[in-house]
């Protein structure tokens, strides 16, 4: 199973299932981050955290442990 966190800078991956629960599964979805969407990404910190996406047109900043929640194909 790969997560967004695997991803690398420049890759545009899918979003195949979001496998957190309750208020971390909201608020990933609040950002427009559901099954099927492109997420592109643009940074990834140093350490890693955060990690900066596009997605739908969006600049964003997700946290190391929401983009582990992200499943992607």
């Amino acid at each position: 199973m790969a997560t967004l966190k695997d991803a690398k800078i420049g890759q545009t991956i899918k979003v195949s299932k979001i496998s957190g629960q309750g208020a971390v599964k909201r608020r990933i979805m609040d950002m427009g981050i559901t099954k099927g969407v492109d997420v592109f990404i643009r940074k990834v910190a140093p350490l890693g955290d955060p990690i900066e996406i596009t997605v739908r047109g969006y600049e964003l900043s997700l946290r190391k442990e929401d983009a582990e929640q992200i499943e992607i194909v």
